[in-house]
This record gives structure tokens, C-alpha cells and sequence, in this order.
């Protein structure tokens, strides 16, 4: 991180500093479409990728920069793109690698808007998906192929709260030469940081745990550094002359920053992804607390979900960081700050239990949503999930008797208290 600082230091002050026309010491919100070139030999020279500035808000927005440039370091990463939404990340992420007829190999317990995404929308772009359990390596390695171009993973997976082992993951994709992405949405950098672990790519929903307060949507890519992009000829956006700019080869000219550039000059460019600025200036307010509220987020999951698995009127809870967990032993290993706060867990009594349930907590909020500062509930196979066939939201984790839990930051005994008066009911 920044001048080797701990990450609370990086999480407020990272890719920032005093304005310096005015000495505003929080990061202004240049509210402004476009930038006014020195003379016209400037202009050529940042069209021309010739030199860094700032062209037109749809590439790059110096409030964005600042966003960009916290986010890589609390990371880990060479460099950083943000953009629109957490599903525009994905797709921004996958932009560079994929072509038609190409392929990428996830992991079968993915949130399940993600799965439509890879299942469904990429193919108007002639891409495909394969879907894994990444628990079995050698399922994983057996379903790429010549075309494959990347893996994906969450490293703790919506809505079930299970964990992903990223360095054995990261060790079959080093072996296939292929690069691995890793949505770290639900982990944030402060319980898990992929790159350190092998993966290539880190994207997340910024809209959830980073700006933590429910009020903008965001997304970012960030890039190791570290992937050679030129080994294999499979990546031909980075590694050959790009027409649109007389023939640079962007892998030649940026080395570790190649696929940054190429997201920024090409992707934001040419897909319009962009990010506003006021949203990234409320995203790096919300970074600034991010240590501190997760600290309390893991804490409050971690008694929430001891006190369900107790209930009599509970048949299951997934959370990784219970004992009794198949994944605890990889939360442990993997994640050892905790297991992340978002889990669910099965109601006695079926669908018909688990929507009354949802219906009659008070202080949990219903929404569409996790990573608030607020608890949030919703029950995933009639909502987020319900595009999915049975046999996907079972995979998933999203049973009709299963309900998701987002754990927020207020006192654990009165969301305990909310669970209690509405499983009494949920259950009569």
C-alpha cells in the first residue's frame, strides 16, 4: 500500500491530497464533462496516448482518479478503473480478454444476477460460460479449454456466504496460463486481498461494504500488474496493434499498466461504463470508515449466526465462520480476520415460513441489497435469484426455504431480538 501504510491509514488517505489550487483537504467533486487542452499539440498528444491528463469525463474525471488510485493501493494492485455498476465491472473486466467464440470458466455459486449475466447476456456478444464447482480443481481444470480465456470467482459468494480457496484456484489458473478474476465484493480488501493470493484481476460492486451507506451504485477493475499478456498469444486486444491508435501494441508501450490503459482508452471509451463523479466522492468518504465498520460487521454476523444455529426453528446456516461449516477450515486459513457478514440460513417450515419471516422483521430492512451499514434481509429465490432454474438457485444456495442475511452495523442483541419475534411468528 501507499508508503507502507496499515490499512486504515491507506483506506483515508490513498491517492489523495490537499487540492492544490485551494488547499481543500477532502477530494473536491469535479463536477465537469469535459477539460481545456494548454494548445492544440497537448490535445494530440493525449489523444495520441502520448501523454496522461484529462480529456473528456466518460475516460477519466479527476475525482474518479483519486477513487481509482485508493482502491488500487488498499488492493494492492498496478492500477485501477472505476466505473458505473459492480455488473459493468465485470463486464469491463472480461472486455480486453474475450472475443467471439471465447469462453470464460466460473464458479457455479455466484450471485445470481451474475450468473444470468455469464449465462445469458454475454452471448450477444458471441462469448460463452462454463460452470464449475471451484471446490473440485480438477473439475475446474477439466472444463477449460483452447478458447477459454479466464476464471472467475467471487471470494465469498452471494448469497450463501461460502468461501473460496483463491491461492488453489489462483495455482491451477497460473498452471493453464490463463488470468484469474476474483469479484471481492463481499470480502473487501480488509478481510481478503486476491492479488497477494495469485489472482490477476480484483473487481468489485462498490456500491455495497466500500461505500458502505446505500447510496450510490459503482464498480471497479483492478489490475495486478503482474500477468504476462504477451505469453500466449490468446490475448490479442493487449499483446497486437490496435487499429485505433495507429498500431499501438498496448502490452509494448504500458507494460504493467497495459490492460489499465487499455480498459480506460478502449473500454470506457467504446462501452461508456463510466462512473460520476459525485459518486466516487461519496465512495471515498464511505472507504475511510471501511476498516472500522467491517470490523464490526464480521463481529455482529459472527454472534447472529451462532444464536440461528442454536434455534430449534433453524434446520441450517451457511456462514463459513461457524465451527460446524464445511468451509471453515479455508475460512480460517483464507480469510483469517472472518468469514464476511453476509450468510444464509434455512427455515423449518418452507417457502411459505421464509417469506413470512422476511415480512415481519421490523428492523432488518427489504431490499435488494447488502453491504449497508444497515441489516438487510431478502429472500433470494423469489427475488435476485428467480431468473434461475431450480436446479441453479439450489446450486447457488437460494432454496425456496432459504433466506439472506446481510448483518450490519448496530447492536447484535437487538437483530437478534428482530430474528427472534419474527421466526415466532414465521413458525406458529
Amino acid at each position: 500500500m501507499s508508503e507502507n501504510w496499515g490499512f486504515d491509514t491507506a483506506a483515508i488517505h490513498a491517492g489523495t491530497a490537499p487540492d492544490p489550487a485551494t488547499g481543500a483537504r477532502q477530494v473536491p467533486i469535479y463536477q465537469t464533462t469535459a477539460y481545456v487542452f494548454k494548445d492544440a499539440a497537448h490535445a494530440a498528444r493525449l489523444f495520441g496516448l502520448q501523454e496522461l491528463g484529462y480529456i473528456y469525463s466518460r475516460l477519466t474525471n479527476p475525482t474518479v482518479s483519486a477513487l481509482q488510485a485508493r482502491v488500487a493501493a488498499l488492493e494492492g494492485g498496478a492500477g485501477a478503473i472505476c466505473c458505473a455498476s459492480g455488473h459493468a465491472a465485470q463486464i469491463l473486466a472480461l472486455f480486453p480478454l474475450m472475443g467471439p467464440g471465447r469462453n470464460v470458466v466460473a464458479s457455479t455459486r455466484l450471485y445470481g444476477g451474475t450468473i444470468t449475466q455469464f449465462s445469458q447476456t454475454i452471448k450477444r456478444f458471441g462469448w460463452g460460460a462454463k460452470f464449475v464447482d471451484l471446490d473440485d480443481l480438477d473439475a475446474l481444470r477439466a472444463a477449460v479449454d483452447e478458447d477459454t480465456r479466464a476464471i472467475f470467482c467471487e471470494s465469498i459468494s452471494n448469497p450463501g456466504g461460502y468461501v473460496t480457496d483463491i491461492p488453489a484456484v489462483a495455482k491451477v489458473a497460473d498452471e493453464l496460463g490463463l488470468p484469474l478474476i476474483v469479484d471481492n465484493t463481499l470480502a473487501t480488501p480488509w478481510l481478503c486481498r486476491p492479488i497477494e493470493m495469485g489472482a490477476t484481476l480484483v473487481v468489485h460492486s462498490l456500491t455495497k461494504y466500500m461505500t458502505g451507506n446505500g447510496t450510490v451504485t459503482g464498480g471497479a477493475v483492478i489490475d495486478s500488474g503482474r500477468f504476462d499478456w504477451s505469453a500466449s498469444g490468446k490475448f490479442p486486444s493487449l499483446s497486437e496493434p490496435e487499429p485505433a491508435y495507429h498500431g499501438l501494441v498496448f502490452h509494448e508501450a504500458f507494460g504493467n499498466l497495459a490492460y489499465t490503459f487499455h480498459s480506460i482508452a478502449i473500454g470506457l471509451r467504446d462501452l461508456g461504463m463510466t462512473m460520476n463523479p459525485q459518486a466516487a466522492h461519496y465512495t471515498l468518504l464511505g472507504i475511510e470508515t471501511l476498516g472500522l465498520r467491517m470490523e464490526r460487521h464480521v463481529a455482529n454476523a459472527q454472534k447472529v449466526a451462532e444464536w440461528l444455529e442454536k434455534d430449534p426453528r433453524i434446520a441450517s446456516v451457511t456462514y463459513a465462520g461457524l465451527s460446524s461449516s464445511p468451509w471453515n477450515a479455508t475460512a480460517q486459513r483464507v480469510y483469517p480476520k472472518g468469514a464476511g457478514a453476509l450468510f444464509t440460513f434455512s427455515i423449518k417450515g418452507g417457502y411459505d415460513a421464509a417469506v413470512t419471516l422476511v415480512d415481519e422483521l421490523k428492523l432488518f430492512s427489504h431490499v435488494a441489497n447488502l453491504g449497508d451499514s444497515r441489516s438487510l434481509v431478502i429472500h433470494s429465490a423469489s427475488t435476485t435469484h428467480s431468473q434461475l432454474t431450480d436446479e441453479q438457485k439450489t446450486a447457488a444456495g437460494a432454496g425456496p426455504d432459504v433466506v439472506r442475511l446481510s448483518i450490519g452495523i448496530e447492536d447484535a442483541a437487538d437483530l437478534i431480538a428482530d430474528l427472534d419475534q419474527a421466526l415466532a411468528i414465521a413458525t406458529a
